[in-house]
């Protein structure tokens, strides 16, 4: 009974056995369903000897453990007497949750060709300005094909990638997009005489760059692909369902779903005009104090189709009134590395900062520190409110759309009004947090202990890489457990082949019955987390193949896993892998390779004790 009066902790601090509906647990957490999240004592949680981290996210109530999770697991079972849950018992979402969690399902697919692009845009235009660059160029005018496509055939990306999330057929989704930017349509808005589909009129639009319209479209689509599969005999549909959807509803879009969707985009991005005229500051403060909180929620990515529905329009308010909040995230880590004393901090606070300048990405921030030292949030909300308040009494828009960091600058217009803005909220956040402090009174500053264990100073051990693929820093994690080194330091990567091989000799000792984590303890006393995918746990071992058992003995070079990229991609899910050192307290130092990419059997990590 090891972890008996822990268990008997956190079942306490989440409510108690009645407050739980459902347990299930991954490789490094405790998923929990409650029956209402507001019993659960979270600073209480987070505070307790052997928790690492807790997380409130998308209806689960998530207690990181680490390891040992599946005992904690067992006992917490035991204790409460609780029905065992499987991972495919999923937590009930609201309506709203639901909507958010399409729309930022959609989009997130496609931010990378979206910030690529729209940072491209805003370059072409500083070139311009200062000319070098004449509009009239084949070279502008190729660049500015490269920065304007993934906007004008947006329709297209936004079939495919919400068809996806849906569960309907995503090329087919992409075709209904594809149909409003076809030639023979938009060769209507020139046509003489009547404009009628089966005797109905017709009203021709411009659909390039929307967004509502192929969002109605495709929602109507995949509700009407699950009925004719239902009736369609599968010998038939293959052909016959693509067919008999693009006969259905590309019309209707063209008919109802598209100028409906035209309307109803058009009067949002009026909303939103209407109030960053009537009162700027005051619509300015409230989206910039708001706007980490949104963040937080994971409901800030459902903004993006009204931005998008501004830019279409003539710039968009939202993205200038949001930006300083962004650089008050950035403004409390920069507080943080120059009033902490503490070395695993400091180091924190100054990874985090890094990615948040130069690249927009946050998060780490957020999870990191922000949530960790609830001091500090009034500090981002107010400076954020500020810099929010100066952008929109200045009438300043963004005019493509770009993830926000010194980069994306350019883009912005009048552009000294939106830098005095962010400009200020980073360093309003900075002070505040310095001067006043992060540490919060009632919560321990401090990392928690581990266990010491007594390593040999001279000892240096190679861990080669588990997989093929792409280099990615571990706080650039899209999970806040990895990003924030919550679970020890380590290394993520993009995997390019569908395999994992253990990257040292020693024993497997947790190998997770859906196959997408694997613990190996090295012959050296490393213990090494290999964890495919985020949130995979949800697929319940589809498209993942174990060659191990747990208690097997391995070798370099042993294939542990097969799993299947494209299929895990088209279910929704992240292939990011990170690379822990669960012990990492055991190491003075772990250094990791420079190389941008790597393959199987590679040096990867190097730790020093």
């Amino acid at each position: 009974m090891k972890y008996e009066q822990l268990s008997k902790d956190i079942l306490q601090q989440v409510g108690g056995s009645k407050n739980v509906s459902n347990l299930i647990h991954c490789a490094t957490r405790l998923r929990f369903t409650l029956k209402d999240n507001a019993k659960a004592n979270e600073q209480a949680l987070s505070n307790m000897d052997g928790v690492l981290k807790v997380v409130n996210n998308g209806g689960e109530f998530q207690v990181v453990i680490g390891p040992h999770v599946s005992e904690v697991y067992e006992e917490i079972i035991e204790i409460g007497n609780l029905k065992l849950g499987t991972p495919s018992e999923k937590p009930k979402e609201s309506i709203s949750s639901r909507i958010f969690g399409v729309i930022s399902g959609s989009f997130v697919p496609l931010l990378g060709a979206l910030a690529g692009a729209g940072m491209l845009k805003a370059f072409l235009m500083v070139f311009t300005m200062v000319g070098w660059l004449s509009v009239e160029s084949s070279t502008y005018l190729i660049l500015s094909a490269a920065a304007n496509a993934v906007f004008y055939f947006l329709p297209i990306f936004l079939g495919i990638t919400l068809a996806t999330k849906l569960g309907a057929n995503p090329y087919v989704g992409g075709a209904i997009g594809a149909a409003l930017l076809e030639p023979n349509f938009t060769g209507l808005a020139t046509f003489e005489g009547d404009l009628t589909f089966a005797g109905i009129p017709v009203i021709v639009s411009n659909y390039s760059s929307t967004v509502f319209p192929i969002f109605i479209a495709v929602c109507f689509y995949a509700l009407f692909e699950k009925l004719l599969k239902k009736f369609t005999p599968k010998s038939l549909q293959l052909f016959l369902v693509p067919m008999l959807s693009l006969v259905v509803i590309v019309p209707l879009t063209i008919l109802v779903f598209g100028p409906f969707g035209v309307y109803f985009g058009n009067a949002l991005g009026g909303l939103v005009t209407f109030l960053s005229e009537k009162s700027g500051w005051l619509t300015g403060a409230v989206v910039g104090g708001s706007w980490t909180v949104l963040t937080l929620l994971g409901v800030h990515n459902g903004l993006i189709p009204v931005m998008m529905q501004n830019l279409a329009h003539g710039g968009d308010p939202l993205s200038a009134m949001l930006g300083p909040a962004v650089f008050a995230q950035m403004g409390l880590a920069l507080g943080v590395l120059l009033r902490t004393k503490e070395k695993q901090l400091k180091t924190l606070s100054s990874s985090t900062l890094l990615p948040g300048i130069f690249a927009g990405v946050t998060e780490p921030i957020i999870y990191g520190i922000f949530l960790r030292f609830r001091r500090t949030i009034p500090y981002v909300i107010i400076s954020g409110a500020v810099g929010g308040a100066i952008t929109g009494a200045l009438g300043t828009k963004s005019m493509t759309f770009a993830f926000i960091s010194i980069f994306s600058i350019p883009a912005f217009n009048p552009m000294i009004p939106y830098i005095i803005g962010i400009a200020v909220s980073f360093t309003l956040s900075t002070l505040l947090t310095y001067f006043l402090g992060f540490e919060d009174k009632n919560v321990k500053a401090e990392p928690i202990k581990k266990q010491e264990v007594k390593v040999d100073s001279s000892k240096r051990e190679v861990i080669n890489s588990p997989i093929t693929g792409e280099i990615m820093p571990l706080n650039q994690v899209d999970d806040p457990v990895f990003s924030s080194y919550a679970m020890g330091k380590g290394i993520a990567i993009e995997p390019q082949i569908g395999k994992v091989i253990a990257p040292v000799s020693g024993t497997i000792t947790t190998m997770f019955p859906t196959g997408h984590a694997i613990g190996i303890t090295s012959d050296y006393g490393a213990e090494i987390l290999i964890h495919v995918g985020l949130n995979t746990v949800q697929l319940e071992g589809k498209y993942f193949q174990s060659r191990v058992k747990q208690g097997e003995r391995v070798k370099p070079g042993d294939l542990l896993v097969e799993f299947e990229i494209e299929k895990i991609k088209e279910s929704g899910y992240q292939v990011t892998t990170p690379v822990i050192i669960t012990n990492t307290d055991n190491y003075l130092e772990i250094i990791e390779t420079t190389n941008s990419s790597t393959k199987a059997t590679e040096k990867l990590l190097t730790l020093l004790s």
